[in-house]
């Protein structure tokens, strides 16, 4: 690799890639590098480089994310359920009590 020679189509494809991936990403982890003005293979690698680590650091901070809250259903789950006291007395419907009054 040459930093100072022009990126081939084939970096600049993968550098296309990378920035569709990127919109992807939230705000926090989106480079500032405008991609169309990435022109040499140091550049490219700059960018690419950039972009991997951001994927890498929202997919490990999304694992953190889940396995705390798979931490707090497993805490709800644990709680003792209130039993319902039933007072003895039916519910009846707006329907019935009309046709009671008729």
């Amino acid at each position: 690799m040459n930093q100072d020679r022009s990126a081939n189509a084939l970096i600049m494809a993968q550098v296309s890639h990378l920035q569709h991936a990127e919109r992807r990403l939230p705000l926090k982890y989106r480079t500032e590098i405008y991609t169309h003005a990435i022109r040499t293979e140091g550049e490219a690698a700059e960018y690419i480089r950039e972009v991997t680590e951001a994927i890498h650091k929202a997919h490990a901070d999304a694992i953190k994310r889940r396995s705390r809250r798979g931490l707090e259903i497993a805490a709800a789950a644990e709680r003792p359920k209130r039993k319902r006291v039933s007072t003895g007395k039916k519910k009846t419907s707006q329907l019935a009590k009309s046709k009671k009054k008729r």
